[in-house]
């Protein structure tokens, strides 16, 4: 039998699955009658409740991976500056990583992540890799195709084209794809019901040209992925990484202004305000159509902006207008990801004497790097790494695929890693090894694993398993 956990409730209910399939996780609840507590699950006894872990409870961790418990962060977005920016490969990261410090994470997308081969360029794509006890979004057709074991904890009556989104728990370590939902407002039930279950750091998964769950209204902190496919030498690669962040994070405004605008942020519209504080206008109207409505106040002594929605190439036009007229003039937006402009837009209205401020500042906590690009133009690994942590000060900069190398042969592994842009070529998702030590009795010969980035230096042979145990770490049990 399998269990329906009803967490409202507090207590999980035993229900008979739909099919013959032990291993199905994509069964629905057709009767409930009480069980034991929750804590009888032998996959969900100990599961972590804070993010934090204490110094000497994990082996070797990522700096990526220490700056986020550092932080405090309870959700995350992982985003990309394009597709094959290696985005899906520092999810698989970052859930291994949380794997290794006994984190209970949360895990959903704002769109489609780990399915076989890129919808745009038909390229293969490593899956999302997940671990026992995670918490996982997805809509539901995805669990027929997941290579691993889940099981229904709730349903969330949002729909989707690939079916209802629905919140399971992974039982053993395996891949699978995740499609959650795309609306900002759903994304931040979806949240709450991760965190509610118990899920201290929620991970969410971006999608190609969609930023607003990198707003802080949704995420807390913000993985920007960039890479050799956004075209172009490293140079030009790492100015544009460069120009996105100028954008996504601009400053936050100070405590005054904040209150200024507050009411605009609350209630929606566009406002402006004189060198007095005194507020000229306040229309609840669409953003992308009110450059003429502030064009109207060109002659007013106008010292402060704040337009809620998004700023777009008009708008954009007007504020510039103002703003040579208007020395000192400040804009303030809700978060970066409303701003559809350049950076070199911003770089001249700074020229102009004026400012961007947002009223919630994102917080960017690190920066992944993936080389290899499957349109040719790819870079060495070090070489890259080096340029961009030279260009890019102040932030986390990282190649988590060069980092796992190095952990496993921190730790004294058989394995050796293959060539950079094979490796990623072939999609291996970095982070997302159990390394395979001299000591472990249950190893796969070499080169068997399609996801293994590792090469034996001998030929293993194929052991037993470790155990009797079907919830042991490291065994991937494929559902039906």
């Amino acid at each position: 039998m399998s269990e329906f956990v009803d967490l409202t409730l507090g207590e999980p209910k035993t229900v008979a699955e739909m099919g013959s399939d032990p291993n199905s996780g994509s069964y629905l609840p057709t009767s409930h009658q009480r069980n034991t507590e929750l804590g009888s699950d032998p996959i969900s006894a100990g599961q972590p409740t804070g993010c934090r872990v204490e110094p000497g409870m994990t082996g070797s961790t990522s700096p990526l991976w220490q700056r986020i418990q550092s932080s405090g962060i309870k959700t995350l977005a992982v985003m990309g500056m394009t597709k094959n920016t290696g985005k899906t490969v520092a999810l698989n990261h970052l859930l291994a990583q949380a794997h290794g410090a006994q984190v209970a994470v949360g895990v959903t997308s704002i769109g489609r992540d780990g399915e076989d081969r890129d919808a745009v360029f038909f390229v293969p794509k490593p899956p999302v890799r997940v671990w026992p006890g995670n918490l996982v979004v997805t809509a539901r057709s995805t669990l027929q195709r997941a290579k691993v074991r889940t099981k229904l904890i709730d349903t969330t009556g949002i729909d989707s084209p690939m079916g209802e989104i629905v919140l399971v728990k992974v039982l053993a370590q395996g891949d699978m794809e995740i499609a959650g939902a795309s609306r900002s407002s759903d994304q931040q039930q979806v949240i709450a019901r991760l965190q509610q279950c118990g899920a201290a750091l929620v991970l969410l998964d971006g999608a190609l040209g969609r930023s607003h769950h990198a707003s802080p209204a949704v995420a807390d902190g913000v993985i920007l992925a960039t890479g050799a496919a956004i075209g172009g030498g490293m140079a030009d690669v790492l100015r544009k990484t460069r120009d996105r962040l100028a954008i996504l994070g601009i400053g936050q405004a100070d405590v005054a202004t904040r209150a200024l605008c507050q009411t605009v942020f609350d209630s929606g519209g566009v406002a402006l305000w004189n060198a007095q504080g005194e507020c000229l206008m306040h229309a609840n109207i669409s953003t992308l159509n009110s450059a003429a409505a502030l064009m109207q106040y060109a002659q007013a002594d106008i010292q402060t902006i704040a337009v809620s929605g998004a700023v777009g190439r008009a708008l954009w036009q007007a504020l510039m207008t103002l703003a040579s007229s208007h020395p000192g003039l400040t804009l303030v937006v809700q978060d970066g990801t409303r701003l559809f402009v350049e950076a070199a837009d911003l770089a001249a209205l700074t020229q102009l004497g004026g400012q961007v401020l947002a009223y919630r500042g994102i917080q960017i906590t690190g920066i992944t790097l993936n080389p290899f690009s499957p349109h040719g133009g790819s870079f060495d690994a070090n070489a890259f790494l080096r340029a961009a942590q030279q260009a890019l000060p102040g932030y986390t900069v990282t190649d988590v695929m060069l980092e796992d190398a190095q952990t496993l042969a921190d730790l004294g592994s058989d394995y050796r890693r293959t060539d950079s842009a094979s490796a990623r070529k072939n999609c291996i998702p970095g982070g997302t090894l159990t390394p395979i030590l001299r000591n472990e009795r249950s190893i796969a010969e070499s080169g068997s694993d399609p996801n293994s980035g590792y090469k034996s230096k001998s030929p293993p042979q194929r052991s037993t398993e470790l155990g009797s145990d079907p919830h042991s770490a490291g065994q991937t049990n494929h559902a039906s």
